[in-house]
Order: C-alpha cells, then sequence, then structure tokens
C-alpha cells in the first residue's frame, strides 16, 4: 500500500473517497450482530435462507413462443394479417403466400437480431463469487455463495471476489484487530478510478474485488437487494418500445387509418353498386366475396408491405458495414436511432480515461529535475508491490529515467539498497537507505503522503499551498525527500509527484468531432467532483460538472431537475440509479440518448438509453445491456458508428418518404376513379406493382447518402405532408394520362366498366399500370436528400436496379403477356417511361421549394401549442445570444415576448450564463 492512500492532515485540502452508504431496515440490523469466531447455526441459517432466499439474481423467463409473436405486432402488421385472412377468404392463394412470405421473413429478421443480444441479467449473475469461506457453527468452512444469508460472517482476503454487500469487520480470521485496510477494487461497480481504502464499518459491495488485504465482514444484503442486484432489477424492469419502433408505428398509424377509411368507402360503395345491378340469379354470398376480393387487392397493393423488410434489410446491411469499423451492433434498430442522438452520455473510467494511473507534471524545489524526482522514487519503491501508486511511479521512472531504462530487476547500476522500509500505516512513508558505490557516501531516501514529508523536511509553505493546488485539481500527490550529502538525519525536499488517471490520446479529438456533429459529449463518473472537473478541463469540456446529489433533490422539481441535467457536462461521484436518472430525464425532455460504459454500474443506463454503448474490454454486464459493442478502445470509433448510421438514417427516410408518396398516390387515385368512373385495374397488375417495385428498392442500403452533419430526425408531420404534395401531384399526372389516353388517342376501354375483374386485358390497364408503376418509383431519385437530386447522386448498384425495374415493366406492357397484360406498343411504353422521368424531374422542384418553405417557425404558425411557442422561444433567445447582431436583437425582443412560460426564461438564462462564461 502506498503512502498517500492514507487520508492526509487537516493542513491539506485533500478529497475524501465518496462512500455510498446502505441504510440498513432496523429490522435487518438486529439480524447483523452475530459472533464472528462462531457464525450462525445451522438452524439460524435454514431460518434466513427460507426467509431472504438464495443469494442470486433470478431472471424472468420470458416465454420463447409468445416472444416471437411480438415480432407480429405494430399498426402495419395488423393490417397485413388481415388481408393475409381475407386473401384466404376470398381464395386468393397467390396474394396469401406472398403475404404470409412476407410477414414471416420480418418477424424472423427482429427475432433474430434480437437473439443475438446476451441477457443482462445473466452476465450480471456471473459476475458473483461461486465459493465463500463462512463461520458456520464454530467452524470455518467453505459454502456456495449462493446460500450466504444476511448475518453470516465471511472471511475476504487478496484476489477474492465479494460474494454479497456486506460490513467490515476490522478482524482478521482469527479475531484480532487488522492494522492494514483491505484495498478494494470496485471500478466496474461504481467507476471510481483506484481501488479504494476501507476498514471497520465500511461496506464492501458484491462483484467488487479485493486487491490487498484480508479481513472478516458480515453479510448485511443478498441478491435483489445488493448493490448489483440493484443495478439487475433496473435493467430488468427497463423494457420500452424503442425510438424506430415509435416512428415505423406512427408512419404504419397515418396509412393505415388512410387505407382502411378508404377501403370500407370503396368497399360500401361496390356493395351498393352491386346489389344495385343485382341479377336474379346472382347470390348474396357471391356479391359479397366479389366485393370483399375487389377491396383486398386493392389493399395488399395500397400498404406498404415491404416497409418493414426494406428497412430492417438497410439496417442490417448497415451493421455489416459498421463491424468492419470495429463496431458491433446487437440490437438492429440501433443502427437508426445512433443517428439521432443529440446527447451522448460516457463513463470517464476506461472510456474517456485510460483506467491507469500515469505520472503526470511535478512540483519540484529548485536545483532538482522531474528525472530526479523520479529517480529517488525509484530507489524508495518497494520491488514488486502491485499497488497502482507504485507501479505508476515505477513505469514513470523507468520511462523518463535513462539510467533505469535497461534494468532487469530492481537493482540500480552504482547504487546499492542498504535498508528499506515499507510502506507503515503508523509512519505513512517508505524508505531507503541507499550507498552510493562510486563515492562510498550513503543517503536515505523517503517517499510518502505529502504532509508527513513536509513535515519531515521541517515544513515547507511553498509545497504545502502546491500540495493543495494538486488536491484541488484531483490529482493525488506524493512527497519525496532525501538526505543532506552530509548528514543521514537532516532532510531536503525534492518535490512532489502528482498523479492521475489521463484521457485517452483520441478523447479530446472525438469529443470535439461530436461537437461538430451537433453530438453533446456529457462526462459520467463515479469518481469526485474535483478530479471530474480536471479530466473535463483536460478534455476540452466545460468544467460545469453537478454533484450526483443535485439529481436526487427531493425539493426540486422534474423540469428543474432535468435542467439541471441539459446543462451540466458531466456528473460525479454517481452511482447506477444516478446514471439511470440522467438518462431518463432527458428522454423525458424528448432527448435521444446514447450512453457508454464498461463495468456493472453502467449497465442499467445502457439499458435504458435509447442507444447504449458499451466499449472495449467491458464487462459482460455492460455488453449484454448494450446495443452497440466497440472493439477499438475510446470513444474514436464512435464518429464512424455516427457517420455510418446518418447514411443509414438518410436511406430509410428516403425509402419511407417514397413508400408513404407511393401509398398517398395509389389509394388517392383508385378510390376517386372507382367513386367516379367506376373503373378498376385488374388484379394481378396491382400486385406486380407492389412486389416488383419493393423488391427494387432493398437495394436502397447500397445507396449513396448525404450526412447531416446534425442529428437526425424523422420529423413525421413534415415526411407527411410532403408526401401528401407529392402524392396529390402525382394523382394529377395519373389522370392526365389517362385522360389523354381516352380523350386524344380514343383508348376503348377508358369508360365505366361493370365493377369486378375479369381477367380480361385492357390498353388502358396497360397504361395506367406503366404510370402507376414508373412514376412514383422515379420519386426515389429525388427523395433521396432534401436538396435537388443533382447534389449527390444515386449510386450505380441503386440506379442500375430501379431503372431495370421500370424497363422490365416497360416491356410487359409493350409486348403484352398473354391474358394478363395487354400489348400497347414500344411508342406507348417508351412515352410514358419518358414522361415520368420527366415529371420527376418536376416533383424535384416541388420537394425543394416545399423543404425551403417548411419551418419549425411555420409549424408553430399552422399548429400553435404552447410547447412549440415555448420551444421556438428558446430557439430564437439561443440564435440572439450566439449571434450578437442587429437582426438578431429583434428576434431576442420577439423572443422575450414569446418565452412567457417560467420555465423557459430560466432555461434561457442558462443559456445566456453559459455564453458569458
Amino acid at each position: 500500500m502506498s503512502a498517500n492512500d492514507e487520508k492526509p492532515k487537516v493542513e491539506f485540502e485533500e478529497h475524501e473517497h465518496h462512500e455510498h452508504k446502505d441504510d440498513i431496515p432496523p429490522e435487518l440490523e438486529a439480524l447483523l450482530h452475530t459472533e464472528p469466531l462462531h457464525g450462525l447455526t445451522d438452524a439460524e441459517h435454514a431460518e434466513r435462507l427460507a426467509k431472504f432466499g438464495l443469494n442470486e439474481i433470478t431472471e424472468k423467463k420470458r416465454n420463447p413462443f409468445l416472444h416471437f409473436l411480438s415480432f407480429f405486432t405494430g399498426s402495419i402488421a395488423y393490417l397485413i394479417e388481415i388481408s393475409f385472412i381475407l386473401t384466404a377468404i376470398v381464395q386468393d392463394w397467390v396474394n396469401f403466400g406472398i403475404i404470409g412470405a412476407l410477414l414471416l421473413i420480418n418477424a424472423f429478421i427482429g427475432w433474430f437480431e434480437e437473439a443475438k443480444a446476451g441477457a443482462a441479467i445473466d452476465a450480471l449473475k456471473n459476475t458473483l463469487a461461486l465459493k465463500s469461506r463462512v463461520w458456520r457453527n464454530g467452524k470455518l468452512v467453505e459454502v456456495d455463495s449462493n446460500t450466504l444469508v444476511p448475518g453470516d460472517v465471511i472471511v475476504v482476503r487478496l484476489g477474492d471476489i465479494v460474494p454479497a454487500d456486506a460490513r467490515l469487520l476490522g478482524i482478521g480470521v482469527d479475531g484480532s484487530a487488522t492494522e492494514v485496510d483491505l484495498l478494494i477494487d470496485q471500478a466496474g461497480l461504481t467507476g471510481e478510478s483506484l481501488p479504494v481504502a476501507k476498514n471497520k464499518d465500511d461496506t464492501i459491495y458484491s462483484s467488487s474485488i479485493v486487491k490487498q488485504g484480508q479481513m472478516m465482514a458480515v453479510v448485511t444484503k443478498t441478491a435483489e437487494n445488493t448493490f448489483v442486484g440493484r443495478a439487475a432489477n433496473l435493467i430488468a424492469i427497463t423494457n420500452e418500445q424503442g425510438h424506430f419502433q415509435k416512428i415505423i408505428n406512427s408512419i404504419g398509424n397515418f396509412l393505415v387509418a388512410t387505407t382502411v377509411v378508404m377501403v370500407i368507402i370503396i368497399l360500401i360503395y361496390l356493395l351498393v353498386y352491386k346489389f344495385k345491378n343485382k341479377k336474379p340469379d346472382d347470390k348474396t354470398s357471391t356479391i359479397v366475396l366479389d366485393a370483399l376480393r375487389d377491396v383486398v387487392v386493392l389493399t395488399v397493393a395500397a400498404i406498404p408491405v415491404g416497409l418493414p423488410t426494406v428497412l430492417s434489410v438497410t439496417m442490417a446491411v448497415g451493421s455489416s458495414q459498421l463491424a468492419k469499423k470495429q463496431v458491433i451492433v446487437k440490437r438492429l434498430t440501433a443502427v437508426e436511432e445512433m443517428a439521432s442522438v443529440s446527447i451522448l452520455c460516457s463513463d470517464k473510467t476506461g472510456t474517456l480515461t485510460l483506467n491507469k494511473l500515469t505520472f503526470d507534471e511535478p512540483y519540484l524545489k529548485p536545483g532538482y529535475t522531474k528525472e530526479d524526482l523520479l529517480f529517488y522514487s525509484y530507489l524508495s519503491a518497494e520491488p514488486g508491490a502491485n499497488d497502482p501508486i507504485e507501479l505508476a511511479v515505477r513505469t514513470a521512472s523507468v520511462a523518463y529515467v535513462p539510467i533505469l531504462k535497461e534494468l532487469k530487476d530492481h537493482t540500480v547500476p552504482g547504487y546499492k539498497i542498504t535498508s528499506f522500509l515499507p510502506f507503515n500505516p503508523s509512519t505513512k512513508m517508505t524508505q531507503a537507505t541507499v550507498l552510493n558505490q562510486e563515492t562510498g557516501q550513503s543517503f536515505r531516501v523517503s517517499k510518502g503522503a505529502p504532509q508527513v514529508i513536509v513535515k519531515l523536511v521541517g515544513g515547507d509553505n511553498e509545497a504545502t499551498e502546491a500540495v493543495n493546488d494538486l488536491a484541488r485539481r484531483g490529482l493525488r500527490a506524493l512527497g519525496v525527500a532525501i538526505t543532506k550529502p552530509d548528514s543521514l538525519d537532516e532532510w531536503m525536499l525534492v518535490g512532489m509527484i502528482s498523479l492521475l488517471d489521463p484521457p485517452r490520446p483520441d478523447s479530446a479529438d472525438t469529443i470535439a468531432k461530436c461537437h461538430e456533429m451537433g453530438v453533446t459529449v456529457k462526462m459520467v463518473t463515479g469518481d469526485q467532483l474535483i478530479i471530474a472537473k480536471e479530466v473535463a478541463h483536460r478534455l476540452g469540456m466545460q468544467r460545469a460538472i453537478l454533484d450526483a446529489s443535485k439529481l436526487v433533490d427531493p425539493d426540486v422539481s422534474e423540469e428543474k431537475l432535468t435542467d439541471r441535467c441539459v446543462h451540466a457536462d458531466g456528473f460525479a461521484q454517481v452511482i447506477p440509479e444516478h446514471k439511470y436518472r440522467v438518462v431518463e430525464l432527458m428522454q423525458n425532455r424528448g432527448i435521444i440518448v446514447g450512453m457508454t460504459g464498461d463495468g456493472v454500474n453502467d449497465a442499467p443506463a445502457l439499458k435504458k438509453a435509447n442507444v447504449g454503448i458499451a466499449v472495449h474490454d467491458c464487462t459482460d454486464a455492460a455488453r449484454a445491456a448494450a446495443d452497440i459493442v466497440l472493439l477499438a478502445p475510446g470513444l474514436s470509433t464512435i464518429i464512424d458508428g455516427i457517420m455510418t448510421s446518418r447514411a443509414i438514417f438518410q436511406r430509410m427516410r428516403s425509402y419511407a418518404l417514397y413508400r408513404i408518396t407511393s401509398t398517398i398516390h395509389f389509394l388517392l387515385f383508385f378510390f376517386t376513379i372507382t367513386l367516379i368512373m367506376r373503373w378498376q385495374m385488374d388484379a394481378i397488375l396491382l400486385i406486380l406493382i407492389a412486389v416488383l417495385n419493393d423488391a427494387a428498392t432493398i437495394v436502397i442500403a447500397f445507396d449513396n447518402a448525404q450526412i447531416s452533419q446534425k442529428p437526425d430526425k424523422w420529423r413525421i408531420g413534415q415526411l407527411i405532408t410532403l408526401s401528401i404534395i407529392l402524392g396529390f401531384f402525382l394523382c394529377v399526372l395519373t389522370y392526365a394520362v389517362f385522360f389523354v389516353a381516352a380523350e386524344v388517342f380514343d383508348i376503348s376501354d377508358a369508360s365505366p366498366i361493370d365493377l369486378g375483374f375479369e381477367n380480361v386485358p385492357h390498353e388502358m390497364q396497360s397504361i395506367i399500370y406503366l404510370n402507376i408503376s414508373s412514376a412514383p418509383h422515379f420519386t426515389i431519385f429525388s427523395t433521396r436528400l432534401a436538396g435537388f437530386f443533382w447534389e449527390n447522386l444515386p449510386s450505380l448498384t441503386f440506379f442500375t436496379a430501379i431503372i431495370a425495374t421500370q424497363v422490365l415493366a416497360t416491356l410487359f406492357v409493350s409486348i403484352g403477356i398473354g391474358s394478363f397484360i395487354k400489348k400497347i406498343g414500344f411508342g406507348w411504353g417508351m412515352s410514358l417511361l419518358g414522361i415520368s422521368l420527366l415529371y420527376f424531374v418536376f416533383l424535384d422542384f416541388v420537394k425543394v421549394y416545399v423543404m425551403r418553405v417548411w419551418s419549425f417557425e411555420l409549424t408553430v404558425k399552422l399548429f400553435p401549442s404552447k410547447a412549440r411557442r415555448d420551444k421556438l422561444a428558446l430557439k430564437l433567445v439561443r440564435k440572439a445570444i450566439v449571434d450578437r447582431s442587429t437582426h438578431s436583437v429583434t428576434k431576442l425582443r420577439r423572443a422575450t415576448v414569446l418565452a412567457y412560460a417560467a420555465h423557459t426564461l430560466v432555461e434561457a438564462g442558462h443559456v445566456y450564463n453559459e455564453r458569458r462564461q
């Protein structure tokens, strides 16, 4: 154990270890006063085991069959399933097979991706020790750790995994008082970067590791009641619907509602028309089935059957691309959600930092160099000690002092250690007597707690202030002194070593890049506040770090707590519940949150976050709870992940916009033409459009994408509004083609026909089929980006697939296919294809100008609400403060009027203070 593990005296401003106190209920406290060298009797143990249960984290099993069925839920899935049943009723076996296959493919993709994810609770269970030494009936025996109960007296020693939460008794296995503290590595639980010294009455936590010492302890909590058990419970209760599922359901609800309303109206119209024109020998059941068959085919063709499949394939391709960059995606929808992350909460220890104490800039007395300080430190270092501070000193000494670089053992050429005093809690230092073999003179070297070394040299106010400054910055200090050449009793101060768990070399650059991409990085750590502030400063972050206690203040409202989270640059001294709370508060504000971590303490927050990211060398618990796992050290690969996910998002949004537009066009045209002109298209052509076009758009997963410089958002209102506008213009084109073909070219079957499919090919059906197939399909070249289509051209693969599909459709109608598709010749075919291509360019201009006019301000005007007005006010305040322009001052006055809500004004004040600082 190193000298400065001991707390310094009051004259030095040194921080203390942040202990997480566990509240023990009085009824449980009464069970903990077990005789140390006797332990519980078998009867007492059996009684408590029956009361408290086994010391293991139980898993709530899911029925595998019901779990698989859960992938058949959602608005789009329900409509597809209804259509699936109806196709069987009307005996439309072709559509029955197609729909059934798509349903199974969608469900299998979702089930397969989720099946790859490990069980977080299993991983937590695996971190528990298997065997424990415990006093029972006056004997020290070895038992299974899962049989421990509160009141059991256990023995923990070097290398043990602590089997349950326990209170240290301050005595050894023989009952004598212990002089040396227990050194506990609980970084995986609390995020503290260094092992923690603990002694009598301190609590040690289940799954932490004993790094030094031996002591007896009484078990206080087991299973789900332990520190790690509470983390497991947080994971178990976190099973919310993901962001992507919510978006798909929003799109699906709109399309399903639109489809159902229109189809019901058409069904009623068909039934009324058919019964009105009923012939004497027509059966009622036949008329109903015929009408039902007509609307089922229309429904199947209209609903986005392939929407879930295309989006899943796009995400699956993206996850493969990320895997090549050492970013492993466990939950497929996390690929899309990562593109929308605007706040990334990052664990400090081991993620932003190296989780390794490193020599920092020291304090030196005049006449001494950094090499002198480290050389003398090495001479007074205890050989073979595993203490992290001693290891850091020895490592730095070998790296910086030339004479030490070639050492094969602890022997320094030209110097001989004649006596050595290891660290002692009473002296708080190590001391070596060294013989300089060249001069024949001996001198002594001491290394230890700063206040001890300063006292040893007779006091030094300048050194005292230097140590206090290091302490205020969260650096650990270690004093070094040597004796004068002519006396072994007169000491001189060489300087103060400073040690810190340093940031990773790439962390600052990664954080800067995240900020450039609109992602705010917040540090979340179990370490102390001053350490967190120092690391934040070195990473180029602001030092507005909050103590975790600020997150659980009962006197502060949820709104103000959320404001604290949003405006803070990080959080210190957190426990798993705090990390979980940080994510929860920001999600309640509508923020898409990413969370990185590597320890058991991070697992609940990783599960709760929209995107949980387990970093390199993480624990099994963190890996199992996360959605994404980084195989490379540090956070730098997250930039690759964000870039790739945003490209994938653009492809998905492009397809969604195209598919909604196509659906609206399809429904609007057939709804109106059925009611107005009683004209319909043959079933085979309707199905051909749906299957052929969706199959081609699967290759959108390989398309080029324009990557956004800010977090992506679906903006469902904008998406649907633009789809309605484009769908309307497409419907205008189809009607134009219809009437030009009927009136100018006298296509004979353009007049109203008896409603129902007669399997008789018509030229007009071929013409409208090609128009409805090609015109909406070409719009996908426009929906790929917000600007003009030529600003980012599609990939060759994607372009070829879309063009090939429509060339094939043109061939179908140009040459005809038996009794299914009427031949119209290449003149009609090529003309229709050319018209669709030209019209797509027109629609591209429509899209661009709609996007330019559309803004949040316009939304507030058209659909005003208190929340939107408050959001607009804050947005204008931010812009005014940042820009500080005359134009913005006008906006600021306007914003002040709008920002009538108290919380908005408070938040605006936070923004102002941030900018002023």
